[in-house]
């Protein structure tokens, strides 16, 4: 199997935002030895169509630039999937994920708005290799949430973070899409699943706006599955990756001002180390407080995916 796991980008109309995510990655030395799929989505509406169209044209652009370079490469090989419809983020990432891990039997996988740190894929590829064949871990994310409390250099927790994050064919088949299944059979498992999020909303309350139609998250629904199935997910003690989209131009996101901003990647990098492969009782309590936040946050976030829906129906273009 190739040392270095191929990397999935998912783009839509965003290129600069694109741009800053093909920037971060280049600073990691294993790019150059790493295949690049970009999964370019159509444009939903008429006033999308620029975005996706400048867009294509950088990402083509590298192709360009990869070929140029010959001895000194960007990227191993860089394949360029453009849908023709607009399939959404999580059609369009669910069908991406499992092309890759079916030909190559773990990916790691990118948004377009995302910033990433140049250890990220020295970290990835590192946590892939050593619990490739660990039945107890589903997932490798490299985000960590600004919590109160300093992380060791790496833990488990069965919570999932979808902003940088790798996994394997094994676990990607535990993949349930069925909301009305996972609603069910979390129904009386909310309080872990939600860890402390919002009272009676959080990440259950996130599932069932899935099923309602206001969300198309398929984050959510992976994070469901391998909670239900008891794996595990492995993080880096310091943020390998950083959130660039909540500026207003995504789907799920506003302008508003974000703990996201004040955070900053590890300057240096993580190494995999032998730890018990249990969840982080202490970590698991740190993100209980931060998520911690009762009804008021559950009816703001609510209302929020409400406002996302309505501007979705009106065809307002707000990825």
């Amino acid at each position: 199997m190739n040392k270095y796991a191929p990397i999935a980008l998912f783009t839509y109309n965003r290129a600069d935002h694109t741009r800053q995510a093909v920037e971060s990655l280049l600073k990691n030395e294993e790019a150059a030895y790493s295949d690049l799929y970009i999964f370019s989505d159509g444009p939903k509406n008429d006033k999308a169509v620029e975005g996706v169209k400048a867009n294509r044209e950088y990402i083509l652009s590298l192709t360009v630039a990869n070929d140029y370079h010959n001895e000194k490469r960007l990227f191993k090989s860089i394949t360029i999937v453009e849908r023709e419809k607009n399939w959404g983020l999580a059609k369009s990432l669910i069908a991406g994920i499992t092309e890759i891990v079916n030909k190559y039997g773990r990916v790691i996988v990118v948004e377009d708005d995302l910033i990433l740190s140049p250890y990220f894929l020295k970290f990835m590829n590192e946590a892939l290799d050593k619990y490739a064949d660990d039945d107890r871990v589903s997932a490798v994310s490299a985000f960590l949430n600004p919590i109160d409390s300093k992380a060791p250099a790496t833990f488990f927790l069965r919570y999932f973070a979808c902003w940088g994050w790798a996994t394997w064919d094994r676990a990607w088949s535990l993949f349930n899409p069925n909301t009305k299944e996972l609603l069910k059979q979390i129904r009386w498992k909310t309080k872990d699943f939600n860890i402390g999020h919002g009272g009676g909303g959080g990440f259950y309350g996130m599932l069932y706006c899935q099923k309602v139609g206001l969300v198309d998250s398929w984050a959510v629904r992976f994070y469901a599955s391998s909670f239900l199935a008891n794996k595990l997910v492995i993080y880096p003690g310091k943020s390998l990756a950083l959130q660039s989209g909540m500026d207003g131009t995504g789907t799920h996101s506003d302008n508003s001002p974000h703990k996201y901003d004040m955070m900053e990647l590890s300057a240096r990098p993580i190494s995999i180390t032998d730890i018990p492969v249990c969840e982080n009782k202490e970590i698991f309590s740190a993100y209980a407080r931060y998520y911690r936040g009762g009804k008021e946050k559950s009816i703001k976030f609510f209302y929020g995916q409400l406002k996302s829906f309505i501007r979705r129906l009106m065809g307002i273009d707000y990825r």
